[in-house]
């Protein structure tokens, strides 16, 4: 993807970065395969995450000061600091053209783990998350090395997938959609509300999709060439299939057990995501009136 021809990120961008807290310093046990089964655990099974965490973490490391980022490491904070300008800039417009204001989001770049404003702990292993309370976006970088080599869904369009698909998180905080699932919690039958919390997360997946679609138009009237480049589609369809629920549930060593579902299959969340970057209509994004059964 041409995403170095996208606008840079400024201080309106609202991107806070806590990096160097692990250099040099042990601090899972069991590295990569304890990462795996940690993201598992907690967003398949629904394990407390600081019961996971605490069973990884042998020390808390704060940000460096003195950390200097690898050439890599550089190009990776760039990319995600522009994705996230990116992001902005079109829901900005797009909230503009409904007569709606939009909040630009924070968010913490971090490293291994971090403090987060209403307590509790961000780590590495949680993957990255939209915290509603605060309306930040947490993610390490390192996070697509993860994707890359353990669930194969490598690839700067598939990185993007994710970012805007946390950004798509706060646009349904926005609107309202997220307060109307979480207080459904413990007020419903369990199986009810995974089914609320597959909606919640497809439509985040079409809102991803929603941003891809306009980037893309946007470069291309500004340069005469789009986002997207041969290929970028390819990754985005493997990085879906890769984090489905079922996808998940299968690389965990366990059977698929459909009522547990909180994000979707890999195919209902590539379906969503490819019907909001090929349609640009979000008067499309309503998954929760579906049945869900054509979600």
């Amino acid at each position: 993807m041409r995403w170095k021809n996208l606008r840079k990120a400024g201080a309106d961008s609202r991107i806070e970065r806590r990096r160097g807290a692990g250099a040099g310093g042990k601090v899972v046990k069991g590295g990569l395969g304890s990462i795996l089964m940690a993201v598992i655990a907690i967003f398949v099974f629904k394990q407390d995450p600081q019961q996971v965490i605490g069973g990884l973490v042998q020390n808390q490391a704060a940000g460096s000061a003195d950390y200097r980022p690898s050439a890599n490491e550089a190009e990776t904070e760039q990319f995600l600091d522009t994705i996230k300008a990116s992001t902005d800039d079109v829901w900005s417009q797009l909230f503009q053209q409904a007569g709606k204001t939009y909040k630009i989001p924070r968010m913490v770049d971090y490293d291994v783990r971090t403090r987060m404003s209403t307590g509790g702990i961000a780590d590495a292993r949680m993957g990255p998350f939209y915290l509603p309370a605060e309306e930040t976006i947490y993610i390490d970088i390192n996070f697509f090395n993860e994707m890359k080599q353990r669930f194969g869904g490598g690839g700067d369009f598939a990185y993007a997938y994710v970012i805007s698909h946390e950004v798509g998180h706060h646009v349904q905080h926005l609107l309202g959609k997220t307060d109307m699932v979480h207080r459904k919690k413990g007020r419903i039958p369990e199986r009810d509300y995974n089914r609320l919390s597959v909606r919640l997360e497809l439509q985040a997946d079409f809102l991803s999709g929603i941003w891809a679609h306009y980037a893309d138009k946007d470069l291309r009237a500004r340069t005469g060439e789009g986002l997207l480049q041969e290929g970028d589609i390819q990754e985005a369809m493997r990085a879906a299939k890769a984090i489905g629920d079922d996808a998940l549930q299968r690389q965990a060593g366990g059977r698929v057990v459909e009522d547990s579902f909180t994000h979707g299959t890999s195919e209902q969340r590539l379906r969503w995501f490819m019907k909001g970057l090929r349609s640009g209509d979000l008067s499309q994004m309503d998954t929760f009136s579906i049945p869900y059964e054509a979600l």
